[in-house]
This record gives structure tokens, sequence and C-alpha cells, in this order.
């Protein structure tokens, strides 16, 4: 089976401040939100004029992958297609349809496994694909396995704790404490897939790596109802209990977001860090992922894994 395309399927953002409340009816069609928090989530984005680095970001690991496939020797074009804002999965498929792709290996930006941050990109690239085969095309979509636990996915999330903890006083770095996070999900949701189980290998992979025996697995980013139960604990909520619990100093990596978009930047940069500030703790965040070199060597790697894996056959 010969492949003759790549598909980067990610989440999506906003690119001004007109596309804030378009974007975020995106995101939140079908669930039962508050139009107060869906303000209050608004606003996040317009603390960061509108602009979600998402899409930059996402734009240059696709760039990054395509120069490193041509150079092994296998050229691939590789699109780009998001869930929630432009460019749409549909629109993305069609082009590449019309420009002749029918095999395309898909890559979803998400390394740990549930259904919102996996399965449901998986049920969006079929609804594009029928949309396609509606109007006269189809490109088939294999998706590369999980890389969770890669070593360079690893590689890249230690890198950039390593350079964060350098930022902390001298004095702190031996006993500051490796904090993870990930974006929370309904507790029935994680209980029927391996979300907290991979985030637990990914951040202990880490954590060894560094040479940060002392870490921690946390949550962010909790939406719906306050009574429904969600992965805890919250990230800020953690910080001020082990503060008062004798906590100096703390490392944060994003370990389940492989961008530095705007969940990120508000809740870490900006709120954890005023918290942070408020009660006396010294924390720096290590960025995500991003497009450090080492990452996109990763996505080659698993995309050219899933080449050889399909290359006798389907």
């Amino acid at each position: 089976m010969a492949f003759d395309s790549v598909l980067i399927v990610s989440f999506g953002g906003p690119q001004g401040l007109a596309d804030i409340r378009p974007f975020l009816a995106n995101v939140l069609r079908g669930r039962r939100v508050s139009p107060e928090r869906v303000e209050e989530v608004a606003h996040h984005y317009e603390m960061f004029g509108g602009v979600s680095p998402i899409t930059e970001l996402t734009n240059r690991q696709a760039e990054g992958l395509r120069a490193r496939l041509a150079a092994a020797g296998t050229p691939l074009p590789v699109y780009v297609g998001m869930r929630n804002w432009h460019p749409y999965l549909a629109d993305t498929l069609k082009r590449m349809y019309d420009e002749g792709h029918r095999r395309a290996i898909g890559f979803i930006t998400a390394a740990q496994h549930s259904y919102s941050s996996c399965q449901q990109y998986r049920e969006n690239v079929a609804a594009a694909q029928e949309a396609l085969r509606a109007a006269g095309g189809h490109i088939d979509v294999t998706f590369v396995g999980s890389w969770f636990d890669h070593p360079l996915f690893v590689e890249a999330n230690a890198r950039h704790v390593a350079a964060a903890r350098e930022r902390l006083p001298e004095a702190l770095r031996a006993s500051a404490r490796l904090v993870c996070t990930a974006h929370s999900v309904p507790v029935p949701m994680a209980s029927r897939s391996r979300y907290v189980e991979q985030l637990n290998v990914s951040a202990r992979l880490i954590a060894e790596r560094t040479g940060m025996a002392d870490w921690a697995l946390v949550y962010q980013s909790r939406s719906g109802r306050p009574e429904d139960p969600w992965l805890e604990p919250d990230v800020c909520d953690y910080l001020r209990r082990e503060r008062a619990a004798g906590l100096e100093a703390a490392v944060i990596c994003p370990v389940g977001f492989v961008c530095d978009h705007i969940e990120v930047l508000y809740d870490l940069d900006h709120e954890a860090a005023t918290i942070c500030r408020d009660i006396g703790l010294t924390m720096t965040r290590a960025e995500a992922v991003n497009d450090d070199a080492v990452f996109v060597d990763m996505m080659t790697d698993v995309v050219q894994k899933t080449i050889g894996r399909f290359r006798t056959g389907r």
C-alpha cells in the first residue's frame, strides 16, 4: 500500500478577535455551557489578542515533517486539518483530493488517548471523509500508532523541563518538584480509556529522564457542570495545598498538550503563575514540545514506521 500524503489533525484556534466567539461556538457545540462561562473563556482569548499559537506551531510541525520525510527519501506532502477552525478538516481533505491524493497517513496531535483527545478526532476525520464521499471523492486515512511513551517525545519534554529548571534560583533546583499537567476530562470518559495510565507513563519517563524523582500528575482546563466529576486534582488547588505542606519550587510541564495554545498560556502562565506569586511558591513552566526539532524527529519516525508497516499491503 503506497501512501501519497500525510494529514496532521489538530484542535485549531482563532486568529483574531473576530474569530473568538465563532470558534468557541464550534468547540462547545452540543455541550451544556452557560453564556457566562462562554464569555469568561472568550476573555481568556481576548487577553492574547484573539490569536492562538496553535495554528502557527502546527504549520511549523508540518513543514518540519515534510522536510525530514523528503530528506529520508520518502517525500510526501503534509497537510494540516483542524477540528474547530480554519483550515477545517473537510476543506483540507477536499484540497488533498483535488490535488490528486488518495491514501494518507493520519497524525493526531495528542499523545495520550481518551475520547476527547483522540477518538473524537478520528470521528471528525470520518465525517470529513463522508462529506468528501458525498461529493464523489474519497481519501483513505491510516493513523500512526501510539507515541505517548516514544523516547523522542520524552526527550523533547525533558529538554524543556531541564531548561525551565535552570530558570529557577540555583538553591531551589535540586528540591523542585516536577508537576505534569493535562487536560481534565469527565471521570466516566477517563474510565473508558487508557488516558490516565498513559499520562502517568509519559510523566514518569520524563521525570526519570530529567532525574526529578519528585513528580506529580495534575489536571487543568476543567469545563462542564460543577456537579459532574472530572479528573483531579486541579493544578491550582494542588499548588496551594502543596505550598501549605512546604513545597518551595515547582517546574510545570504541560505533558498532555503538544502546543502552547491559549489553555496553556492562560491556565498556567497567567492563572497558576498568579497563584504561585500570591502564595510564595517559586514556579517555572516548561514549554510544550511545540516544533522542537526532537519532537518533529519523533513525528517523522512514527510516520515512517507506518509506511514500513503497510509497505507490502493493507
